[in-house]
């Protein structure tokens, strides 16, 4: 599929409309500064979801509308330490709402993690509650181009021994790795 269009709709922070009117939803999810928001630009071919190297800066669900037949949900980041203790709570009660509280549903969901970094124990807690709430979801192993190929390798092997048979992509953004795959994924 060729991605044609992509235009921002909204920022959400509670119950809207836009995210009940039945087009279908894929979900962007990943700890603050994970890269997000350079991942779908990267994926739409556009600057559509802005990026910032300030950890936190997205406090909505963005909507954006892609080729007018379904839309890209780019969520608020979990686990960002330096944000006070009711803004965490309040971005936390968000995400819950969006993925586990409400009746939306979404087509896929795309778990982002730092490929350097590994799965944290924010985002194994996350990974468990996907699971555990029997959602349709990859991971992606983002920013493999800051390792060299066998560091990559190893980060890899832990992903996968911690995830199993849950799909996990590689992905870089910089040298566009794993976006044939991604693309297929989500539109195959």
């Amino acid at each position: 599929m060729k991605i044609t269009s992509t235009k921002f709709i909204k920022g959400v922070v509670g119950e809207d409309e836009v995210l009940r009117d039945g087009i279908p939803q894929v979900a962007f999810i990943g700890r603050s500064n994970v890269g997000k928001s350079t991942l779908i630009n990267t994926l739409t071919g556009s600057s559509v979801s802005r990026t910032s190297s300030f950890p936190g800066r997205t406090q909505e669900i963005n909507v954006f509308l892609v080729n007018d037949s379904f839309y890209l949900v780019d969520l608020p980041g979990y686990g960002f330490a330096r944000m006070g203790g009711l803004g965490r709570e309040k971005i936390g009660d968000l995400i819950d709402n969006y993925l586990f509280n409400n009746p939306f549903e979404q087509k896929l969901i795309v778990m982002i993690i730092d490929a350097n970094v590994g799965m944290t124990d924010k985002d194994i807690s996350m990974f468990e509650d996907l699971k555990e709430y029997g959602k349709n979801f990859i991971v992606i192993a983002n920013k493999i181009d800051k390792m060299n190929q066998s560091e990559s390798h190893k980060q890899m092997l832990e992903i996968k021994a911690i995830t199993k048979d849950h799909t996990v992509i590689p992905f870089s953004s910089k040298k566009r790795a794993g976006l044939e795959k991604l693309i297929d994924t989500i539109f195959g």
